[in-house]
């Protein structure tokens, strides 16, 4: 299951996205080291597509794909020596697939900001910086480890060894592991090494009410100018933790007329997963039949055995062909049997590229 990740500094607002994503009632007070323990909670994925799926072929049960979300102690300056609750922080935070790191860029006066004044350029700095350092600290310790293997000319060790100092060069300068350029014999060497900075990030700007349509403000801009020259590819969400947590506590329709009365088209929480979706290279594909239609996420570029494997190992072990329409085009026909009257369910073999949308029946034989 992909599990992201919630970070920032504390009183920026983590937790109370966390309650309104989650409806788990996580602690939100006022005041710093609030979440302790990290409150993990299972969101389903938001996708129009498999509840029109599901309307169409007329199934008993319709089952979403979900993201697990941590709401993680807020970091402050020093947590990679010690600080606050820095050590239990980076811990949790090498769990995670990605991380959603977020930023206050609203003020209120009732709501303690541990630095002082709003300044989420400052903010993205300090974590930046502690999870860097931890990093550093962890390359030094491995370098270490790693040379004397090197000298008696163990391949592997070399290999490690040229990798491990690259790294040290980097971390050194403050920067993030993510986005080095590696060799395909370096990518599975860095991914063990589980460093916080090799992992994804996208950025959160938590905005007032008066900004979130526009979803922009002179916190928010300031933000993704830095970020266009230090991280171009970086996405950056906005979302308004108030809003947010009010939406929560209403049912369906309450909810669709309030996002109507502030001119919103849907939670900004829902964006937040597509996001993370995004960040990590995820797509959904459906199977849909009399029982259930159903939601499965693989990675961007997957085949077609890989994406049976998700549904059982037997059926990648086993894959024989997968028969495949597009959603488009089976909303468009609206049912299977017309769609397959008009021979437009695809055959495809072990090389075909699984793409989003698609819906698939596997055959397998073991």
């Amino acid at each position: 299951m992909l599990k992201a990740g919630i970070v920032g500094l504390p009183n920026v607002g983590k937790s109370s996205l966390f309650n309104a994503l989650t409806a788990q009632g996580a602690p939100s007070e006022n005041y710093p080291f609030c979440t302790v323990d990290p409150n993990v909670g299972t969101v389903e994925v938001p996708d129009p597509r498999l509840e029109r799926i599901h309307a169409l072929t007329g199934s008993r049960t319709v089952v979403p794909t979900v993201v697990q979300f941590v709401d993680i102690a807020g970091l402050v300056k020093g947590a990679s020596e010690g600080e606050g609750l820095g050590n239990r922080f980076l811990a949790n935070i090498r769990e995670v697939d990605a991380i959603v790191h977020v930023l206050r860029c609203f003020d209120d006066p009732d709501i303690t900001h541990v630095l002082g004044g709003v300044d989420p350029v400052r903010d993205r700095e300090i974590v930046n910086t502690e999870l860097a350092l931890a990093d550093l600290e962890s390359v030094e310790r491995r370098l270490e480890r790693v040379v004397r293997r090197a000298k008696s000319g163990e391949r592997e060790a070399q290999l490690e060894k040229a990798l491990l100092e690259r790294l040290l060069e980097r971390l050194a300068e403050g920067r993030a592991v993510r986005g080095i350029e590696l060799t395909e014999a370096e990518r599975p060497v860095l991914q063990s090494f589980q460093l916080l900075t090799s992992k994804p990030v996208l950025y959160l700007a938590n905005v007032g009410e008066d900004d979130i349509v526009e979803g922009a403000n002179e916190w928010t801009e300031a933000l993704r100018t830095v970020l266009a020259v230090e991280e171009p590819d970086a996405l950056v969400v906005a979302v308004c933790s108030a809003i947010e947590s009010e939406l929560a506590e209403l049912s369906p329709d309450e909810r669709s007329e309030f996002l109507g009365e502030m001119g919103l088209e849907e939670p900004g929480l829902h964006r937040l997963i597509r996001a993370t979706y995004q960040l990590l290279g995820l797509i959904t594909f459906f199977t849909t039949g009399e029982r259930e239609s159903r939601a499965w996420t693989v990675r961007r570029g997957a085949r077609a055995p890989e994406a049976a494997g998700t549904i059982h190992s037997d059926f990648e072990r086993g894959f024989i062909r997968a028969e495949t329409i597009a959603y488009e085009e089976y909303e468009a026909i609206g049912s299977m049997k017309a769609a397959r009257e008009q021979g437009r369910i695809r055959s495809e073999g072990k090389d075909y590229l699984v793409k989003d949308g698609d819906i698939l029946l596997f055959r397998f034989n073991v």
